[in-house]
């Protein structure tokens, strides 16, 4: 395994929890990272399970993304709002292309929409601590009553 402490990225798709446990045992404790995924092209949002990685998370204690393989973006979104580490989608030029995956992929213009999605989704999560915010204290005068 990789000396320079990069974890290794292990897909979870196809795989029972039983099987997963034995995977990550091999790994002892070299640095590993799960990627939640359901490896179906493209993947009907019902099967998508995105709590699962939740589940990764307790049992392994290890961070946890998502390998998406859904059409559209909505999904990827919020799996980075429900804390996923990484993110994986495949890119194509055409989605109409020939091939197992290029229905399920994003293309260049998703790709720039899913970037800047996942960043708006990181700052507006903010850091957990309430606070009035300066662009609600003349409101907060406005319609607070004393």
């Amino acid at each position: 395994l990789d000396k320079s402490g990069t974890p290794t990225i292990l897909s979870t798709g196809m795989s029972t929890m039983e099987e997963i446990r034995h995977a990550v045992s091999l790994f002892k404790s070299a640095p590993l990272a799960l990627a939640h995924a359901t490896s179906t092209y493209p993947c009907p949002p019902k099967e998508l399970n995105l709590r699962m990685m939740d589940t990764l998370e307790t049992e392994f204690n290890v961070p946890v993304g998502y390998s998406g393989h859904e059409t559209g973006l909505a999904t990827t979104l919020a799996a980075v709002a429900m804390g996923a580490t990484f993110i994986e989608r495949h890119i194509t030029l055409d989605r109409s292309m020939w091939g197992t995956d290029h229905a399920a992929s994003v293309e260049p213009g998703g790709l720039e929409r899913l970037v800047r999605d996942i960043r708006a989704i990181e700052v507006a999560l903010g850091d957990g601590v309430k606070k009035v915010y300066e662009s609600e204290v003349p409101v907060r005068a406005k319609l607070r009553r004393h």
